[in-house]
């Protein structure tokens, strides 16, 4: 498995030099005086809204971190199959590749479950929490989450976001809501 996921990275690292190789030889780098006086632009990640990041970093603690970590380390061994041929909880943090999906496929992830595809069984590794969180904790979550990432990583994933998608519209029931107020399971 360990090695699969490298030889995806060696390509992927590859094509991203031949890319830098192109933009070089077609004149396309920035000068370093206008890399220096860069202003905040739509190709920044805007910054966070900290209600959001502490409503998130609660929810997190609740629904997220007896699998992923208290502070997003993910779970021991995390790249490798344990006895079931299952891989387990990966790190949120700069150690894992949470930062490399959209904002789009996180919700997804959270919402509806995930099977990791390496995986020998068929069932959910990561639950879903659409029965339990409302759309506007899973934003919440999800912004917290990126305050564990380096500024590269923000960066890539909001590239990311904005080639792949940002998070779905807010749905009239969660708008609706009161802050704060948690699904309630119909059982």
């Amino acid at each position: 498995m360990a090695v699969m996921r490298l030889a995806g990275l060696l390509l992927a690292g590859g094509l991203v030099l031949s890319g830098l190789s192109l933009g070089v030889a077609s004149g396309h780098e920035e000068s370093d005086a206008a890399e220096g006086s860069r202003a905040l632009s739509e190709a920044d990640p805007p910054p966070l809204d900290m209600q959001q990041v502490e409503a998130g970093r609660k929810i997190y603690q609740e629904y997220c971190a007896s699998c992923h970590g208290a502070r997003g380390e993910g779970q021991p061994n995390w790249e490798t199959p344990n006895a079931q041929g299952e891989l387990p909880a990966p790190p949120h943090n700069a150690e894992g590749h949470t930062w490399k999906h959209s904002d789009a496929m996180l919700y997804r992830m959270v919402s509806e479950g995930w099977r990791d595809p390496f995986n020998k069984t068929r069932h959910l590794t990561m639950p879903a929490f659409q029965d339990q969180l409302s759309s506007d904790e899973i934003r919440d979550v999800i912004t917290y989450l990126k305050t564990l990432w380096t500024p590269e990583q923000r960066q890539f994933q909001w590239e990311e976001t904005q080639v792949r998608g940002g998070f779905p519209a807010p749905s009239a029931a969660s708008t609706s809501q009161p802050d704060g107020a948690r699904k309630q399971n119909a059982d």
